[in-house]
């Protein structure tokens, strides 16, 4: 096979991704629980859960006190090495589930590979690798790297020969390639982490990387999956990579929408979104808006007129280089931007804090990627505002059946919405 065909998936093809979430195993045995209500913050604290003197140090000083109830039931179970599959809503602080309990477990060894955490985008490899050094700043003889396509990859084979992670993170592609060539060596791995799970196992060409990647490692490891919605056939799958794994499913669809989250739609012709956009951008309050598009011509598009009209809006979209997308990403996370246009490509799956809207500026083409879209608001269980523009009869049918699929119902945006619905104060 190709190695360009190796590197690079299909990063706008979206379906739901819901957080990752893990129950205690119970005294009979049965290590399958279902949990319904992820949206509360347990009262107990960090402290709790038994982690290292420093990951409790770098936990506080990223201001959590309080794990989420899909931390405080997941990380005592992954802490003890157990094989986990998980599926949890979105913004429950899933990503802190496994960064931790691998970190909690891993004793560093000069020259050797032991965690390995895969992912089906180039963007979120990056994030999970900074969620990685910013848990472990306290570990300081602890190396991380992330590699994936559209870099290039001698540099990783440099990274790898003249200072070797302990944990490395990256897509399939990339890291099949430097398997195979033998710059990865992969027999050392005790932990073995596919985050949105559902994306990788049910992509056919991309399963097929992952088991080749997956006979490299050792047959003793900690496996830990994380998904979004997973079908029947797709559990049976991921449990042939485990041993008896704990296994916890939000128990009803109805369950996914994210609590705190206000959801409206505006009825109005496509000559008139802009307009409309404008007049809600000047009206509503916000810390940070996404506003996702169809296309990359059309974020291009509105993200020059929003830039000429003086808004502080800046676009991602797979037009741009690889260090671009990185680049702009990292400038928006660090609020040095405040409104980003966007293409499914940051619909699932990244993680920015402050955002508190999401604009549909164009429908989502199915349900999956309207709850991926809507989910970068409201993260953690803290207020936001979705707004979907609806222009024709499909926009209609669409988000009908988000209103029947999740069992909410999404009224039409009112001429005024109270700022204490949607926003921290």
């Amino acid at each position: 096979m190709d190695e360009d065909q190796l590197l690079d998936y299909d990063e706008e093809q979206t379906e739901v991704q819901v957080e990752a979430a893990a129950a205690d195993t119970g005294a009979n045995g049965d290590s399958t629980k279902l949990k319904g209500n992820y949206a509360s913050i347990h009262s107990s604290g960090f402290r709790d859960l038994m982690l290292r003197g420093e990951l409790l140090k770098a936990i506080m000083d990223c201001g959590f006190e309080h794990p989420s109830e899909v931390q405080h039931e997941c990380i005592p179970q992954a802490i003890l090495g157990m094989d986990i599959i998980c599926q949890a809503k979105s913004g429950m602080g899933k990503t802190a589930v496994f960064v931790l309990a691998t970190l909690q477990q891993l004793q560093p060894e000069d020259g050797t590979v032991s965690a390995l955490i895969m992912c089906h985008t180039r963007e979120l490899a990056f994030q999970i690798s900074k969620e990685y050094e910013r848990f472990s700043k306290y570990l300081p003889s602890l190396k991380v790297a992330v590699f994936f396509g559209g870099m290039p990859i001698k540099k990783d084979e440099e990274t790898l020969k003249t200072s070797t992670p302990h944990i490395v993170v990256g897509t399939p592609g990339r890291l099949l390639a430097l398997g195979r060539s033998g710059a990865l060596n992969l027999k050392g791995i005790k932990y073995f982490v596919l985050d949105e799970c559902d994306k990788m196992i049910g992509d056919i060409d991309m399963r097929r990387d992952v088991q080749e990647i997956f006979k490299m490692t050792p047959q003793e490891k900690q496996v830990m999956m994380f998904s979004a919605t997973l079908p029947k056939d797709l559990r049976v799958i991921c449990k042939k990579f485990m041993q008896e794994p704990m296994e916890v499913y939000v128990d009803d669809e109805a369950k996914l929408t994210l609590h705190g989250l206000q959801q409206y739609y505006v009825k109005l012709k496509e000559s008139e979104k802009t307009k409309k956009l404008l007049e809600l951008l000047d009206v509503l309050e916000f810390n940070q808006v996404v506003i996702f598009l169809r296309s990359v011509s059309r974020c291009q598009a509105l993200n020059k007129l929003l830039t000429e009209q003086n808004f502080p809006s800046i676009t991602i979209h797979r037009g741009m280089s690889q260090e671009e997308r990185l680049t702009r990403y990292q400038k928006f996370k660090d609020f040095q931007a405040r409104i980003l246009v966007a293409t499914n490509l940051f619909g699932r799956g990244m993680d920015i804090e402050r955002v508190n809207i999401v604009f549909n500026y164009d429908m989502p083409e199915s349900t999956d990627t309207y709850l991926h879209r809507v989910a970068r608001a409201g993260r953690f269980g803290t207020k936001g505002l979705a707004i979907t523009f609806v222009s024709d009869e499909d926009d209609a049918n669409t988000l009908n059946q988000v209103q029947d699929r999740f069992d909410v119902t999404v009224p039409e945006l009112p001429e005024q919405i109270e700022a204490t619905t949607y926003i921290e104060k």
